[in-house]
């Protein structure tokens, strides 16, 4: 489901604690994930492309469709947040003061989605698009799972 309402996911069976789904082949979605391992992103945080085996599993099992990329999704503590939740909800996991950012969750979703589909709709053209998915540096290769 992706307009941001969150729905009841099953905990990963590894344990991988919170992951972060990001379009794999979108330039601001990589560079985003770069942001938040250069920012302090808690070690917790495991990150996974929404093409991934892993990534396409993840949404099936939650109802999303696997086709769909247009959305960034969190998973954490048991629930799935989707659009600019997920992103809000993600600063809370970086060094000050980002996670100040999470306060913004009090501003209607509506409003707030609004910004995140033109920002969505667009990636591609004003960042670009990549031929294959992001690919992690050694140093952080074990925060990314692939398999199902």
């Amino acid at each position: 489901m992706a307009d941001g309402r969150e729905r009841a996911f099953d905990d990963d069976p590894r344990g991988a604690g919170p992951v972060v789904l990001f379009d794999g082949v979108c330039v601001f979605c990589a560079g985003a994930v770069q942001f938040l391992l250069e920012h302090g992103v808690d070690a917790r945080v495991r990150f996974a492309s929404l093409q991934s085996a892993y990534g396409r599993a993840r949404l099936r099992e939650h109802g999303l469709d696997p086709d769909a990329l247009d959305t960034l999704v969190l998973v954490d503590e048991g629930r799935a947040y989707t659009r600019s939740t997920a992103a809000l909800r993600i600063a809370r996991f970086l060094r000050a003061p980002w996670p100040l950012l999470a306060a913004l969750l009090v501003v209607p979703r509506a409003l707030r989605d609004a910004l995140y589909a033109v920002v969505a709709r667009n990636r591609y053209r004003w960042f670009g698009k990549r031929e294959a998915c992001f690919v992690p540096t050694p140093e952080v290769r074990a925060r990314f799972l692939e398999e199902a």
